[in-house]
């Protein structure tokens, strides 16, 4: 019981296998279908790589500065809150980024940098977005009517000053003028140039004009701004992903500048009003210090008083100054004579004196000038005349540069004997000031000492005013930025080796399946399972597919191999039959290949040395001279439907014998009777069956199909053996119940299936050693098989 157990098992296993190595091979046929496949998926993914918009994720961080005011008691219960698992600076935290994300902030953002309006170039295949920047336009809005439908146009710049508009709807705006107002459907908008405007002649840019409050909608979306994981950081992230990273860049960073600003102008609102009332009181203390000072200064005026000592020090300091400025006013004066005289000698046109002192540097830059022209002119004679025009007009220009020199020395030596005579009057002036000193001083101690006390009142309010606007004027951040926004250039979307291998899995799978519905679908018999699962008839053998219709001599084809097994099979289907034996080939319907197997099955019982008389017993539709190339005979010759009219005639006149070489003899069916069906019925043919069975080995009968016509049920008790074909990829599977029938009720004699034009190289069947499918791969196994075909593929030779 053990040992039988064991061959189950064993044999279950090799079944199993079987089954596996089919499978595989069955959709291994269509290899070149899952590399066509495989090609044009990644091909596809290639191509939707190269021409989708990429996406790039920009990351920034921040820390917040929270300031503590409460203190004390306060501040231990957080701390003691955060202890315990409490929220700690979440609530801070999360009520500062939805102040950050609010459309408030948000809308500062976009109006700044017009983010409302979205940049396109065109190219050959997709369009492109950019910066306003980098936008060969730019689009100014004048008067738009309403935009809460987007506003969407396409333009092209025709020259330097014109280009076409076309809107969303294709309502074609014509040329315009850039600097000019267009009208649209969404109201009057201005174009105009923007950067590299000469290289974008004949380009194509789509604009996409939306409300303020729909991109910041889209901006919110867009935008993720999250708290650290840690309960007690005040550390906040931002990431946006988006096809342009400087513009996710630009946003991040601009959103933080705008939140820092934001609360830095609340609390500069603090110190606003505390300058405010700080200079409310400055202006009644300065009132109170004016009376004050005005007392000190009348008291003086009425009693002659002063700081004797200081005055007469700053009177002396005062005096040599005087001197000193005399003296410099004087030297000008010569100088200016010293160069009117050169300028008057200079008959020649020689260089001037320059740097000499004057202090009047629009004379200094003239005479600088001078001898510039006079230089050039030397170095113009060098090489031409006198009488050259571009030297007479130089040597014109030097002389009338000489007539100004002398006008502006006069001018200004006017302007020092001018400034010299009021020098000269402030000296003398001193000199009495000096002389008359007052020698008397009375004190005002009262009045100083109400002075001072207003005065210090005064000078701390104004300490105070100043470090409230130096604390204004610094306006210290709210928070750190611990990371600005940066983007890397590999882009996070899409995933190019995901979308790849993506390609790749697709390129298999789109075959796969389609390959698996058409199996699926797929309703006809395919190999001898398909049959062995309904009948329980046995298979004689699986003839495969072939281009050749017969077997030829010496032929070590697949086709010739099936039928030698096939001969072989009916030998033992025979058993020990030594007399004559007379096998019906037949099928179901026609078209599948009986009369192919007659004519085979002939010719290889015939090469064996057995005497063969073929039988074509199918007078409704007869092939059997036409499969053997014999179609001119039937002209020449009678057939079994004379004799069955006629059976008085000689059976031997009917047969051909060894026609055209072949080694069997042919009775054909003859010509098409009205009557096949009463033909047969009438009892001769069994005396042709008797004729064959006693002067021939085989006697083979090529019938009509059973599902169509009775006539091989009326002689089919003549049959020693019932060869019943079915064609694979042909015959429905629900025409199996046809057989099955028949076997069941034995109206066939000693039935037997073939499967005909089985293609093992889809993997049906299980082949019969060398020349089945692969040529002489048959017994090798299953893995040297696909290797043989991937060698195959790339042009090495099989294994």
């Amino acid at each position: 019981m053990t040992d039988n157990l064991k061959k189950y098992k064993a044999a279950e296993a090799e079944e199993q296998e079987i089954d596996l190595k089919q499978l595989v091979e069955q959709y291994a046929y269509y290899w070149k279908w899952f590399v066509v496949s495989m090609i044009l998926a990644v091909l596809a993914a290639f191509l939707y790589l190269r021409y989708s918009t990429a996406e790039y994720k920009v990351d920034a961080k921040i820390l917040l500065e929270k300031e503590d005011k409460a203190g004390g008691e306060l501040s231990g219960l957080a701390e003691l809150s955060s202890l315990t698992g409490g929220s700690g600076q979440s609530a801070f935290v999360i009520d500062q980024i939805e102040v950050i994300k609010s459309r408030r902030i948000l809308r500062k953002v976009i109006e700044q940098h017009n983010l409302q309006n979205s940049y396109f170039v065109k190219g050959n295949i997709k369009e492109t977005e950019v910066l306003l920047k980098n936008s060969p336009i730019k689009v100014l809005a004048t008067n738009i009517k309403n935009l809460q439908k987007t506003g969407d146009f396409t333009l092209k710049i025709l020259d330097h000053t014109t280009f076409s508009l076309i809107e969303k709807d294709g309502l074609d705006q014509g040329k315009g003028e850039f600097g000019k107002a267009v009208t649209t459907n969404f109201g009057e908008i201005i174009i105009t140039p923007n950067v590299d405007f000469s290289k974008s002649i004949g380009h194509t840019v789509k604009v996409i004009m939306q409300s303020v409050d729909k991109t910041v909608d889209g901006l919110q979306k867009a935008l993720q701004i999250n708290p650290s994981a840690e309960k007690q950081s005040y550390i906040v992230s931002f990431s946006m992903t988006g096809p342009i990273k400087e513009k996710s860049e630009l946003i991040i960073n601009s959103l933080i500048e705008r939140y820092n600003n934001d609360v830095s102008d609340d609390k500069n609102k603090v110190t606003a009003a505390t300058s405010k009332f700080i200079s409310a009181r400055l202006e009644l203390i300065s009132k109170d210090l004016d009376s004050a000072d005005q007392k000190v200064r009348d008291f003086k005026s009425n009693n002659n008083l002063t700081d004797l000592m200081a005055e007469a020090e700053l009177n002396l300091k005062t005096m040599s100054e005087a001197d000193k400025d005399v003296l410099e006013k004087r030297t000008q004066l010569q100088l200016a004579d010293y160069m009117k005289e050169s300028i008057k000698s200079n008959s020649d046109l020689q260089l001037l004196p320059s740097n000499v002192g004057l202090q009047d540097l629009s004379i200094e830059r003239s005479l600088i000038e001078y001898n510039k022209m006079v230089l050039e002119r030397e170095d113009m004679l060098k090489s031409s005349t006198a009488d050259n025009p571009v030297v007479k007009n130089l040597t014109e220009n030097i002389r009338s540069m000489n007539r100004n020199l002398m006008t502006s020395l006069d001018n200004y030596q006017s302007v020092l004997k001018l400034s010299l005579n009021s020098a000269q009057t402030k000296k003398n002036q001193l000199q009495s000031r000096i002389s008359a000193v007052p020698r008397q001083e009375l004190g005002f101690k009262d009045i100083s000492r109400q002075q001072q006390i207003v005065e210090s009142i005064y000078l701390f309010l104004l300490q105070k005013r100043e470090e409230n606007e130096i604390k204004a004027a610094a306006r210290p951040d709210i928070l750190k930025v611990i990371d600005s926004a940066y983007g890397s250039d590999i882009p996070v979307a899409p995933k190019r080796m995901i979308i790849l291998l993506g390609a790749l899995i697709a390129g298999v799978l789109l075959p796969f399946v389609a390959l698996y519905i058409k199996f699926l679908l797929d309703n006809k018999v395919q190999s001898r399972k398909d049959i062995e699962a309904v009948l329980s008839a046995p298979i004689l053998g699986e003839v495969p597919t072939s281009p050749d219709p017969i077997v030829r001599d010496n032929d070590r084809s697949s086709l010739a191999e099936a039928f030698r097994i096939l001969r072989t099979n009916i030998s033992f289907m025979l058993g020990a039959k030594k007399d004559s034996a007379v096998i019906f080939i037949t099928s179901t319907t026609s078209g599948e290949g009986k009369s192919f197997v007659s004519t085979n099955l002939a010719r290889i019982l015939s090469m064996s040395g057995k005497k063969v008389l073929l039988v074509g017993a199918d007078i409704r539709s007869p092939k059997v001279l036409d499969y053997l190339g014999l179609s001119h005979l039937q002209h020449t010759n009678v057939g079994i439907t004379q004799y069955l009219i006629n059976p008085d005639m000689d059976i031997d006149n009917i047969i051909i014998k060894q026609p055209d070489n072949y080694r069997f003899d042919i009775i054909y069916s003859g010509y098409i009777a009205p009557n096949p069906a009463e033909l047969l019925m009438n009892g001769h043919f069994d005396d042709i069956i008797k004729y064959g069975q006693e002067h021939y080995d085989y006697v083979l009968v090529d019938t009509a199909p059973v599902s169509l016509v009775t006539d091989t049920l009326l002689i089919a008790h003549n049959a020693d053996l019932t060869v019943y074909v079915s064609r694979a990829n042909y015959l429905d599977k629900r025409l199996l119940n046809v057989p099955k029938e028949l076997y069941a009720d034995g109206k066939l004699k000693n039935m037997a299936i073939v499967v005909n034009d089985v293609d093992f190289a889809k993997g049906y069947g299980y082949g019969y050693g060398y020349g089945y499918g692969y040529g002489d791969m048959g017994n090798k196994p299953l893995r040297a098989r696909l290797l043989s075909k991937v060698k195959g593929l790339f042009g090495k030779k099989s294994i």
